[in-house]
C-alpha cells in the first residue's frame, strides 16, 4: 500500500525536476513540492518558492 494518504491524492503538486504538475503525486516526493489545492496554485510553487528565498536572504543582510 502507498504511503501517499487518501487526501493526497486530489492535490496538485510541481515537480521540480520536470517542472510539471501532477495531480496526486506520481513521483518520488523528494521531487514533488506540495500538496496544493489547485492546478494554478502548483503552477506558481517555484515563484512562491523564491519569493521566501530572497525574503530570508534579505533578513539575513539585516541581520549582519
Amino acid at each position: 500500500m502507498s504511503e501517499t494518504s487518501i487526501s493526497e491524492e486530489g492535490k496538485y503538486w510541481y515537480n521540480v525536476s520536470t517542472g510539471s504538475i501532477e495531480k496526486g503525486p506520481q513521483s518520488d516526493w523528494t521531487k514533488l513540492l506540495g500538496p496544493y489545492d489547485t492546478e494554478e496554485a502548483a503552477r506558481n510553487a517555484m515563484s512562491k518558492v523564491q519569493a521566501r528565498n530572497e525574503a530570508w536572504d534579505a533578513e539575513d543582510e539585516e541581520e549582519a
